[in-house]
């Protein structure tokens, strides 16, 4: 049984490796940021931290990283939910039960983004 437009939210396959694939590639620049910046300073404390991540470049490179975990998670997760969560495996309540994760996950997802915004970006 195909995935309907109702559980799919109008996306392609194409485009859902094309965010997978770019989301991979900002969130290993920014791991290896972080890890060039750990490995070249001599002592980490939360002084060098606080002024690390007070940096405009690095804030807009930390949203970015967290908005590819969000979309590299979601399409993941959705990926999983749908080929998993289905009538033919768990009977006539998975469409209701996918349903539901997913929206438990568009939450979570949501949750994280807006606290990592007022982290970043609040006083």
């Amino acid at each position: 049984m195909a995935v309907t437009n109702v559980t799919s939210f109008g996306r392609s396959g194409l485009s859902d490796w094309i965010v997978q694939r770019v989301s991979g590639v900002v969130l290993t620049i920014y791991l290896l940021v972080i890890a060039g910046w750990l490995l070249l300073t001599p002592e980490v404390d939360f002084a060098s931290w606080k002024a690390l991540n007070s940096g405009l470049c690095i804030r807009i490179l930390t949203v970015f990283a967290v908005l590819s975990l969000a979309a590299h998670a979601w399409i993941g997760m959705w990926g999983v939910l749908t080929d998993y969560v289905t009538v033919r495996l768990m009977g006539p309540k998975a469409t209701l039960l996918r349903v539901f994760l997913q929206l438990g996950m568009i939450a979570v997802i949501f949750v994280y983004v807006v606290w990592t915004v007022a982290i970043l970006w609040g006083k």
